[in-house]
């Protein structure tokens, strides 16, 4: 998993690439615990290079809420591919979190 990490208006914009599976999320977690530390809690989460996400990688995507939520922050997710995309709806996050089609929406809705 490659974690790439920009800034739109003043959000952090993490853009993921691989699988976000039970060997990549702890990952996603240790990198927005580390950015929550900053006070950097307002992120969008770029899936548009994710082709898979696991029970894992969705555990990882909630804990991250939770940390960003207790801050006062919140996650907004982009880009998700269909099969990414149905797995949120099967699972009822996409109720959860803010689903974009591009990570500047996304950045923007803050």
């Amino acid at each position: 998993m490659k974690i790439g990490q920009e800034m739109i208006n003043n959000v952090t914009v993490l853009s993921l690439e691989g699988r976000l599976d039970a060997s990549s999320a702890k990952d996603i977690k240790e990198k927005v615990d580390s950015l929550s530390t900053e006070s950097r809690v307002n992120l969008v989460i770029d899936m548009a290079g994710v082709d898979f996400i696991d029970s894992s990688g969705l555990g990882s995507l909630v804990s991250s809420l939770r940390t960003v939520n207790k801050q006062g922050g919140d996650i907004k997710i982009s880009a998700l591919q269909a099969q990414v995309r149905s797995v949120f709806e099967l699972t009822r996050l996409h109720r959860i979190f803010g689903i974009y089609d591009d990570k500047t929406a996304a950045a923007m809705s803050f």
